[in-house]
């Protein structure tokens, strides 16, 4: 296979600083990004949604790293992030052997922040791009609906997950399958959020899952077509991964040119671009914890004979589908129905689960 110049930094730093990869294995690719503001104030500039123990004990990321570790079919995996959480992510990693830490010098969307990680992996590699912040209930499911993917990557389609869509939901994107494929489905479309009405056509139709985030590609191929339809880009992750280090299990790509890019999402860099796109089912139980109505449904199994759910102290009288969640005071809900009470510190947010999804933009979110 010929070398592109974006692979050429990814031969030369297994060569002079002696990095194996075994290709059969799938490369977890963790994403941690984003200030999970939907979810303020328990969630914060400081310790944001991926690093809190949300549904379990355990946080998100924990979770996202816990679904790989230990099954042979998955290698180490990789995590890139921010300077901000490179502490955290140290932390909660703990000692999962052979996990690399990705430092970005700057925030710039997804597209460079995967190929970031495919330019440190053998051309032949098939990674696994998750984002650290998601709730996935059925592992089984996830891990098999990755080696689906997988095979596809490994004839060059890039893959995304295709949800299971069980309502009309209008705060995510969709996928229109088209032409069956082994394991999977060309995607005939892509569709940005829609309106009430759209949604209910798209669920009524059977044609359409959710577009969960959560891909599989093999890492030349996505460099290539990065390369082909975002050159620009391409050449100064390029440059990034040549002129970066090593310390530790962390990698440090060069800051300029990195800076210079100009941030785009792997859906819009790639996937609409792309005439290779195809999509896997994966019926696993999941939620993107988008906001605190999502928290409760994903927290569905603790709720009441009313639906209402609580976490801390709290005492419901003549409630219905209220959520609340309180680090100390107690509360006492009266009379209410489809609202979030949230209490953290000295911060006390009340929406309703329409509201919920615009909580990111309140004053006490916005101005940390």
């Amino acid at each position: 296979m010929a070398v592109t110049s974006l692979q050429a930094p990814d031969i030369a730093r297994q060569t002079t600083k002696g990095i194996l990869q075994d290709v059969s294995a799938i490369q977890p690719v963790i994403l941690c990004g984003g200030g999970g503001t939907r979810l303020w104030p328990v969630s914060r500039v400081a310790v944001p949604k991926p690093f809190l123990p949300l549904v379990s004990e355990e946080t998100l990321f924990e979770q996202a790293i816990r679904r790989v570790v230990g099954d042979d079919r998955f290698a180490a995996p990789m995590v890139v992030a921010g300077t901000d959480h490179a502490g955290l992510i140290i932390a909660q990693l703990g000692d999962t052997p052979g996990a690399r830490l990705v430092i970005e010098p700057a925030a710039r969307n997804t597209a460079p922040a995967i190929a970031l990680a495919a330019a440190l992996l053998p051309a032949e590699t098939v990674m696994l791009v998750c984002p650290s912040d998601h709730h996935i209930a059925d592992a089984v499911a996830f891990r098999s609906a990755a080696l689906a993917a997988a095979a596809l990557a490994r004839d060059d389609y890039l893959v995304s997950f295709g949800i299971a869509a069980d309502r009309p939901e209008t705060g995510y994107g969709y996928l229109q399958r088209g032409e069956p494929l082994p394991g999977g489905f060309a995607i005939r479309r892509f569709v940005e959020k829609p309106d009430l009405a759209r949604a209910q056509e798209y669920l009524a139709s059977g044609e359409y899952s959710w577009n969960g985030g959560i891909f599989v590609f093999r890492a030349g191929h996505l460099l290539d077509e990065l390369a082909a339809h975002r050159p620009e880009m391409a050449r100064l992750v390029a440059e990034a991964v040549a002129g970066g280090r090593d310390e530790g299990i962390c990698f440090y790509p060069a800051p300029a040119p990195f800076a210079a890019i100009a941030g785009d999402s792997i859906d819009y860099a790639v996937m609409e671009n792309t005439d290779r796109a195809a999509m896997v089912p994966a019926d696993m139980g999941w939620s993107d914890i988008g906001n605190w109505a999502a928290l409760s449904d994903a927290l569905a199994g603790e709720a009441d004979p009313n639906g209402n759910i609580a976490r801390g102290q709290v005492d419901f009288a003549q409630c219905r589908n209220v959520f609340v969640m309180s680090d100390g005071p107690h509360v006492s809900a009266l009379g209410l129905e489809g609202v979030c009470i949230i209490v953290s510190g000295n911060e006390v947010l009340v929406t309703t689960r329409e509201g919920a999804q615009a909580v990111g933009k309140l004053p006490g979110a916005v101005n940390q």
